[in-house]
């Protein structure tokens, strides 16, 4: 998955940037897209244990909760 700049210069705007550079703005998205891919594994790990194949918006709070408490 690939995020263009503009939306990821936007978040980095309302976080309080003045100005955001191609570069942040483009680590930002590397970043994201990381933490992303851990989230998304875990929930699709959750949807699986209960004999899903649908990956569902609880399983996905259940995975971010799973990840917060390991941190």
């Amino acid at each position: 998955m690939e995020m263009t700049l503009q939306p990821l210069r936007k978040m980095m705007k309302r976080a309080g940037a003045k100005r955001v550079s191609d570069k942040a703005a483009g680590q930002l998205g590397l970043i994201l897209e990381d933490h992303a891919k851990i989230l998304l594994l875990e929930a699709k790990r959750l949807s699986e244990h209960v004999g899903r194949r649908t990956v569902m918006k609880r399983d996905v709070r259940a995975a971010r909760k799973i990840l917060e408490k390991r941190q």
